[in-house]
């Protein structure tokens, strides 16, 4: 095993882990965060979307030994008290059924909003392909987007 400085939610890590461990597995093993979820393992799923340097990326597929040269934004970091206008949206359209899916949904749509703040229903659909939700929460995934683009604007 090797040591790894990580900065994660504005804050630096020393963790101990094989190069090859995916990141996924750091935060939630070495580092307690569990609010990025395992789906399928193989970055199909979006389940464990973080955002690295503001950019979604399937922590399941990232290792440990390429996520050291860029900040990394987890659901635990996306807003200190739980406010942020996408949080807020998810709320306010009842989004989450099982919620499993949610918290890389929800990074997924940050990744978005942070290089398009007023995206069209079909930037939204592009950008949000591949994020599955085994509930069809689709249509209210994109209402909150959109709610949140325009309290966010």
């Amino acid at each position: 095993m090797a040591s790894y400085t990580i900065n994660v939610n504005g804050k630096s890590h020393q963790v101990e882990a094989d190069a090859d461990t995916p990141l996924l597995w750091v935060l939630r093993d070495n580092l307690e965060m569990v609010g990025t979820k395992f789906g399928c393992g193989m970055a199909q799923c979006g389940a464990c979307t973080v955002l690295v340097d503001g950019n979604a990326v399937r922590s399941c597929s990232l290792p440990i030994s390429s996520a050291t040269k860029g900040e990394v934004t987890t659901i635990e970091g996306l807003s200190e008290k739980g406010d942020h206008p996408l949080q807020k949206a998810w709320i306010a359209h009842d989004v989450p059924q099982c919620g499993y899916c949610q918290a890389g949904q929800i990074m997924n749509a940050a990744s978005l909003l942070n290089k398009n703040p007023n995206p069209s229903d079909e930037e939204i659909a592009s950008a949000m392909n591949g994020n599955i939700c085994r509930c069809g929460t689709y249509l209210r995934i994109k209402a909150a987007i959109k709610t949140a683009a325009k309290d966010n604007s």
